[in-house]
């Protein structure tokens, strides 16, 4: 290898490092322990199912799959949901899909990657294009 192949190879190399640190570094980070929490499902009738919750778990995924509300497989941008309470939504056949909300606005994360926080509302709402 030549020199600027070199200096190259070793930017690139510290350029993957300080993204991955300022990755790890403003991360959500969720606090195990108690905390409440609302529930909502909206159905793809538009019926309500409205949950008030206590879960020690730090990410909603983690506390909604384990009760069994939800299915999904990870995808590129976090762990795509494909079923709420048995109910299937395949953006493919019909454009349909589970949204997701915090507090009433679209959620900027995943519900994998969401923290689960005192008080907050989310919901899950099955919405067609």
């Amino acid at each position: 290898m030549n020199k600027k192949t070199v200096i190259a190879v070793i930017a690139l190399v510290v350029v993957v490092a300080l993204l991955g640190a300022a990755y790890f570094l403003t991360r959500p980070s969720g606090v195990w322990g108690p905390k409440e929490f609302t529930l909502e499902i909206v159905h793809k009738d538009g019926q309500t199912k409205t949950l008030e919750i206590t879960a020690n778990e730090e990410f909603l995924g983690e506390y909604l799959e384990k009760e069994g509300i939800i299915e999904g497989a990870e995808g590129p941008y976090g762990m795509y949901i494909a079923k709420v309470e048995g109910v299937k939504a395949v953006y493919e056949e019909d454009g349909a899909y589970w949204a997701f909300y915090v507090d009433g606005e679209y959620a900027s994360l995943g519900v994998d990657q969401t923290p689960i926080e005192n008080g907050k509302v989310y919901k899950l709402q099955y919405e067609a294009a």
